[in-house]
């Protein structure tokens, strides 16, 4: 049975330090669980973790594909998959880092195949408005109406275009144990859940993003070039693309990208508050070396388990 050790919570909470300490201790290997650290290029946009923190365990699934190729769940879970099993033939743990909800939905319990696209019904739904969008998916689908971002316009189509090509509601596009009617687990799950206090987690994102300015987010996204509908979702690619047009002032987008990567922390932590399988640890009340330790001592906890659990078999 393929396992892996979760380390996930909201945009900088300093997960990935903490997860580069912690696989340095324990001998194991990172699995980004992030839907934009996954692209090459826009290190700065996208908060990749830096050369000495990579440098201190290796490393999957970051600045793995073009900016110009589309990303989706599935996707995601067949590579993260392969390089958790490629880690566990090494006779190594595989920690699995990142905030991604959706992605780690589907390595956990899988996800069923999606349809293609149908170009004559996506045409139809780009050419309705937001509005008549949603009003369409709440009708179709109520609970993927209430949780979706609604202005991320490409999951609202998409989320009425599985709606219309399978008679199904999106929110129920997962692969289900058909003996106990539930999801089935495709990952064992164990590990935990980080967060900070509100108010120190909003000043880091504040921080951060005043530091992507400082350090040349700008140049890095003038540069990038054409990318895919997927990639040009990341936050803050839109507001400077606006900034280069003159639409908007430097300090309008240094807002605007600070109150857009709070807004979805918020969301990353009512997510994650509701998933019963990861432990929640607040990093406010703990230094960096004594939460090191505490999910070291998590790992050498769950590997008990499982030798164990072995040994009985």
């Amino acid at each position: 049975m393929r396992r892996a050790f979760f380390l996930v919570g909201p945009t900088a909470t300093g997960k990935s330090e903490l997860a580069a300490d912690v696989a340095c201790e324990a001998g194991a290997e990172i699995v980004s669980i992030d839907a934009f650290q996954i692209y090459r290029g826009l290190d700065l946009l996208t908060a990749k973790p830096d050369a000495s923190t990579r440098a201190k365990a290796p490393h999957h699934l970051i600045g793995t594909k073009s900016l110009r190729d589309e990303m989706n769940a599935e996707k995601y879970r067949h590579a993260a998959s392969r390089a958790i099993e490629e880690i566990h033939s090494h006779g190594k743990l595989a920690i699995v880092v990142g905030g991604s909800g959706l992605y780690i939905k589907a390595l956990i319990h899988g996800l069923a195949p999606l349809v293609e696209s149908d170009p004559k019904l996506r045409e139809r739904l780009n050419g309705m408005s937001l509005g008549e969008l949603h009003t369409q998916l709440a009708e179709l689908d109520p609970e993927t109406a209430e949780k979706i971002d609604l202005k991320n316009r490409r999951r609202v189509v998409r989320a009425l275009e599985i709606c219309l090509l399978t008679g199904n509601p999106a929110s129920t596009i997962v692969t289900v144990d058909a003996d106990r009617g539930r999801p089935e687990s495709t990952i064992p799950a164990t590990g935990i859940f980080v967060f900070r206090d509100r108010e120190e987690l909003y000043a880091r994102i504040n921080q951060r993003v005043e530091a992507m300015f400082e350090n040349g987010v700008i140049e890095e996204v003038q540069a990038a070039g054409k990318v895919s509908s997927t990639a040009s979702q990341m936050i803050g690619f839109r507001e400077i693309h606006e900034l280069l047009d003159s639409k908007i002032s430097l300090s309008q987008c240094v807002a605007a990208i600070q109150q857009a990567t709070r807004r979805y922390a918020k969301r990353q932590l009512t997510w994650f508050r509701r998933q019963t399988n990861f432990s929640p640890l607040n990093l406010s009340l703990l230094s960096h070396n004594e939460a090191v330790n505490w999910v070291l001592l998590r790992i050498r906890s769950e590997r008990r388990k499982v030798s164990g659990v072995r040994a009985k078999g």
